[in-house]
């Protein structure tokens, strides 16, 4: 890995006393530290949001002129823009298409100053996202991605309907793409990866194989367990082997609680009493970053087999934009438990 044990702690031990909305917080660290490397999606999205219309009143087609752009996004671009306030080093893996926003694509990843391990399929279309957004103003939102609706993970003013292609090149990340960007791996201090690439199987092989190349590197690796109703896509049975097999798992409770057969918390306590029952249903001693509240987003357990490290509130609230929050949450998580483990310390005990 690029660190080792004995880097610099945090000043004044921060890492190991704070939780990570505190430090390193939520807008960048200080001090750029660690290399990164995520694998998972990257895709065009257009985004509007439509004030003054409601989706439940549409009973016919509908014109609209209204705020909308373009922009490079996908699960893994989302992470990496994130990341590149807090780490030293951000790489890409992840497959695109072979057409005229293959370059805007690659532009992009410059701009951001991320390193380009992107696997180009010939002849292929670059995947598509859209996003829309009403006006209703209502505090949660309503998607398709794949195939499917997935959970409210971009809040604003409005429902949001998102619609994901679901025949993209992303689905197609081999083997033989991660054995090329092998030694990126094996050089970086985590690999990131989510779960929209276990719901397919060449992909699903391919984040299998990441995870290997990893662990016989020593890179440590994280895992953010999405699309939130995985539990309708894939068994319990596909998913715990990679959740017992990471170092981190980044979930919301609801997600996690369905995809074991577990009840679904919906108090505090009942997050607590949950805990046990993940270390009966997955091997391995991962860090469990478990999000719950209102919409999943307001609290945090940081929990390993038989201990809550720490609890902390994320600042999610009323008034903040929950596009992009999630992802710079797990930014910032990554970062302090990097830094805690510099010191050889848990993260965040109190």
């Amino acid at each position: 890995m690029a660190s080792s044990p004995g880097s610099p702690d945090p000043p004044d031990g921060a890492a190991a006393v704070h939780p990570p909305v505190r430090w390193p917080g939520l807008d960048g660290a200080a001090e750029r530290r660690f290399r990164l490397v995520v694998l998972g999606d990257v895709m065009i999205e257009a985004r509007a949001d439509l004030p003054g219309v409601r989706f439940t009143d549409l009973a016919a087609d509908r014109l609209a002129y209204a705020p909308a752009r373009a922009v490079v996004a996908g699960t893994a671009m989302n992470m990496a823009r994130c990341a590149t306030g807090y780490f030293r080093r951000v790489a890409l893996l992840a497959k695109i298409g072979d057409d005229a926003f293959t370059p805007v694509i690659r532009r992009e990843l410059r701009r951001m100053g991320v390193r380009d391990l992107l696997c180009v399929e010939p002849g292929a279309a670059n995947g598509v996202s859209v996003m829309l957004r009403d006006g209703t103003g209502r505090p949660d939102a309503v998607g398709v991605a794949r195939g499917g609706p997935v959970g409210r993970d971009a809040l604003g003013p409005g429902v949001r309907l998102l619609v994901v292609d679901d025949q993209g090149p992303g689905r197609r990340l081999t083997e033989d793409d991660v054995r090329r960007a092998a030694p990126a791996i094996r050089r970086a201090d985590v690999l990131f990866a989510d779960g929209y690439s276990l719901l397919a199987p060449a992909s699903r092989a391919a984040l299998r194989a990441a995870v290997d190349v990893a662990r016989r590197g020593g890179t440590l690796v994280a895992f953010d367990l999405v699309p939130h109703d995985i539990d309708r896509r894939l068994p319990a049975a596909e998913a715990a082997p990679v959740l017992g097999s990471v170092d981190v798992v980044i979930t919301e409770v609801p997600t996690l609680a369905r995809l074991l057969g577990l009840p679904v918390p919906s108090t505090p306590a009942e997050v607590r009493e949950m805990l046990p029952a993940l270390d009966r249903r997955v091997g391995g001693r991962p860090l469990w970053l478990l999000r719950h509240g209102p919409t999943s987003l307001e609290d945090v357990v940081a929990y390993r087999r038989g201990q809550v490290l720490v609890e902390y509130a994320t600042g999610y609230g009323p008034g903040v934009r929950r596009t992009g929050f999630g992802d710079r949450l797990a930014a910032g998580e990554l970062y302090w438990w990097l830094s805690s483990r510099c010191g050889e310390r848990l993260p965040g005990i109190r």
